[in-house]
């Protein structure tokens, strides 16, 4: 029977930070805190104060049984390790193997949580792909990239509701809108701001010829209610509304009701074509015209939040975050984490948490580097 006892000790090390960095004592107190206000008879005469107290209430919930399960199986399996050492039983050591695998990714995950400390990490998203240079290729990206994030947000168990998809024409999408709903949903998707390009052998080019096709997506935090945030004057709007074309295909539902709004001082222009009536796609495209509005607000008062709607560079040569590349080899080559994927096929369907994952470890590093000096 070998000794593991180096490893339990590391886990051990591992569960005791996380303790710490999750601040699990003082989610304890919140949390009874918490139960006690959703208990009261009245809580919903304020819906919007409802929401966040179920909605906060749920998070330190999860936050608190996700620490203690790892706690649990910990001990659980450091005893069987102990008992199975001190009686040299040899028939145990699968079990005790399969328990150490489950208790270090379970542990990875989250370490993972411990990198979204962001004012807006927890919210959902606003997403918006723009088709950049590149010509039809480059709609047909977008198409790809939209169908990426989407299968991405599926296997996290988020919930997903595209806004509006603006035909590309020959091919594809010129862009869309959608939101992603989840806890951390903004905290991750941030890792994917920017440009991103493509390589391949192009499908539109009957000489069958190498095209490069870039496209963009922009990501900032999503609130049900924004009054706090950013006050809005109806008279700086204009409002259109359209038929929907149902651009995008299966991605957005058909309708006679489709709402535009263009906010006159900045020229933030919002659309959504996906809800049932004229006056949910309104409130619906209200809610993103604010979220953005918001995004500016806290770019101008405090330059630490920059990053919420990440740098605007041309979507063409020289800007991309990414680059995916189908000929003359195959590979997916993130160029601030410097992680390179082979399996590109796997990431287009939307296995990104690797390249997420090392955005935040190098973005963690980058902070950190910035405080040292």
């Amino acid at each position: 029977m070998s000794d593991k006892s180096e490893i339990f000790e590391e886990l051990e090390r591992r569960v005791a930070e996380a303790h710490v960095y999750l601040g699990i004592d003082q989610a304890r107190e919140e949390l009874t805190q918490l139960e006690s206000r959703a208990a009261s008879p009245d809580l919903w005469d304020d819906q919007d104060e409802a929401r966040k107290i179920t909605g906060r209430l749920a998070n330190v919930r999860d936050d608190i049984d996700r620490w203690e399960k790892v706690r649990s199986e910990l001990d659980d399996a450091a005893t069987l390790e102990v008992l199975a050492r001190e009686e040299d039983d040899e028939s145990v050591d699968g079990e005790i193997n399969l328990a150490i695998l489950s208790l270090e990714q379970q542990l990875d995950d989250i370490e993972l949580l411990a990198l979204f400390n962001g004012e807006h990490d927890e919210n959902d998203a606003v997403c918006e792909v723009h088709s950049g240079a590149g010509g039809t290729d480059a709609c047909d990206w977008a198409e790809m990239v939209l169908r990426m994030y989407l299968r991405w947000a599926e296997s996290k168990g988020f919930s997903i509701e595209i806004q509006e998809a603006t035909d590309g024409g020959e091919a594809g999408i010129s862009s869309a809108t959608f939101i992603v709903k989840g806890r951390f949903a903004f905290g991750f998707l941030q890792a994917e701001r920017g440009v991103h390009r493509l390589v391949r052998i192009s499908p539109f080019d009957q000489q069958a010829r190498r095209h490069t096709a870039f496209c963009s997506l922009s990501v900032v935090p999503f609130f049900d209610q924004v009054s706090d945030e950013v006050v809005i004057d109806e008279k700086d709007l204009r409002i259109d509304t359209y038929r929907s074309s149902g651009a995008g295909g299966q991605h957005v539902n058909v309708t006679d009701s489709a709402v535009r709004i263009t906010h006159l001082p900045t020229g933030t222009v919002v659309a959504c074509q996906n809800e049932r009536s004229q006056h949910q796609n309104k409130d619906r495209a209200m809610q993103m015209l604010a979220a953005k509005l918001a995004d500016l607000q806290r770019q101008e008062r405090e330059a630490e939040l920059n990053e919420l709607a990440g740098e605007q560079r041309d979507v063409a040569w020289g800007n991309q975050i990414r680059s995916y590349v189908l000929h003359p080899y195959q590979q997916v080559k993130d160029l601030r984490s410097n992680l390179e994927v082979g399996n590109v096929e796997a990431v287009l369907d939307g296995d990104l948490d690797a390249l997420m994952e090392a955005f935040l470890q190098w973005q963690r590093s980058q902070r950190d580097s910035e405080l040292e000096t």
